[in-house]
């Protein structure tokens, strides 16, 4: 079964990249670049559902839904 998790990816300062899934509460990592925090997130994700399989806890739904807003500034 695929599901399809909210990822927010943040720049912090540093020049590096943190991300964290809303509705996987702990699966987090740092990067460098884009490019490098999507793949590591995606291990993150897998490594998570993993832990939850082991200790027996069911897979949460995704719910979080995101959308970018464009607005003057």
């Amino acid at each position: 079964m695929s599901r399809q998790y909210a990822v927010v990816i943040e720049h912090a300062p540093g020049s590096n990249y943190s991300a964290y899934v809303p509705d996987l509460p702990g699966c987090v990592t740092v990067g460098d670049t884009l490019e490098e925090i999507e793949r590591m997130m995606h291990e993150a994700i897998e490594f998570h559902l993993e832990g939850m399989r082991e200790d027996g806890l069911p897979i949460p739904e995704p719910t979080t839904s995101v959308a970018v807003i464009e607005v003057a500034a």
